[in-house]
């Protein structure tokens, strides 16, 4: 059997599950998760290989209207790789089968393209299967999916199916990556979403997805199995950095608490993690700091 690989983006509105998807299908988490909308702010480029198929999976921001130059470069992000991959998975969640218009948006964009786009219907675990079909067949009245599949990426269910699916329309290719690679994300990089991610569950809705994390150094200790991992947390309001901090230093203590836990799973080591916090007021809308916490499209 010829070895078949290539891209696979995924797209969707802000919320609707992208990340929780991608972690099942690889089953590390690659990407973090929250129940907030606009929670991935790159592309994340996740690798699953067998020995008959590498498929490459691209988690893209939501696409969303834009309110500063981060929300633009997250939707540009999002709708650049459409056109770049072997096929597209577009994920939609199970409600209602009247379709809101951020889905119709999307799917605006992916009727004037010629890759296979494969709907994924998320959290059916939520709706009765009777109205399931209903929902089908008002999305796919919109637009002609080359494969229809319902899943919950939360309990795990009908994520293979959307492996087997895929797999079908790979040609045949080279391994891009090698075979034990997970991720094209450098470890800085994951270990700073991950504090991203427990600020968002920390916080609520006290902090809105005005704060950024920074790793300023990321060093092994010599001699010792242990690296030492400092990080800046920005925000926008000085109100802002007084909820991130807490009384006497509680809530600071907790993100580093919850963010060193995951950061020594991810790393396979002990870290000692050490956060601070910063504001630098609107700094979405400032293309210094946007490359300094890594958002910066590719040359």
């Amino acid at each position: 059997m010829k070895f078949k690989s290539g891209f696979v983006t995924i797209v969707g509105r802000p919320n609707v599950g992208k990340s929780t998807l991608l972690n099942r299908l690889t089953g590390e988490k690659i990407a973090i998760t929250s129940d907030k909308p606009q929670t991935t702010r790159n592309a994340i480029r996740a690798i699953i290989t067998d020995e008959n198929s590498q498929i490459i999976f691209i988690d893209t921001p939501g696409i969303h209207k834009p309110k500063n130059k981060l929300g633009e470069f997250m939707v540009n992000i999002a709708q650049g790789t459409i056109r770049t991959v072997e096929a597209v998975i577009f994920i939609a969640e199970a409600g209602s089968d009247d379709i809101g218009p951020g889905d119709m948006y999307i799917m605006e964009q992916l009727g004037d393209i010629k890759t296979p786009v494969f709907l994924v219907i998320n959290k059916i675990d939520l709706v009765p299967k009777e109205k399931l079909l209903s929902i089908i067949a008002s999305y796919s009245e919109k637009l002609d999916f080359y494969s229809v599949i319902p899943v919950s990426a939360l309990n795990n269910e009908g994520t293979d199916i959307v492996l087997k699916e895929i797999k079908k329309v790979l040609p045949e290719g080279p391994m891009y990556y090698p075979d034990d690679q997970i991720t094209d994300q450098p470890e800085k990089q994951i270990c700073a979403e991950i504090i991203r991610e427990k600020i968002l569950y920390l916080t609520k809705d006290e902090v809105p997805h005005g704060t950024g994390v920074d790793i300023i150094s990321f060093k092994e200790r010599a001699g010792k199995d242990i690296i030492d991992i400092q990080a800046n947390i920005y925000c926008e309001k000085d109100s802002h950095k007084g909820i991130l901090i807490g009384k006497e230093g509680k809530m600071l203590k907790k993100i580093g608490m919850l963010a060193r836990k995951d950061i020594e799973d991810f790393l396979g080591t002990k870290v000692f993690l050490e956060v601070w916090v910063k504001v630098k007021d609107d700094w979405r809308n400032s293309n210094n700091m946007l490359k300094t916490l890594g958002y910066k499209e590719n040359d």
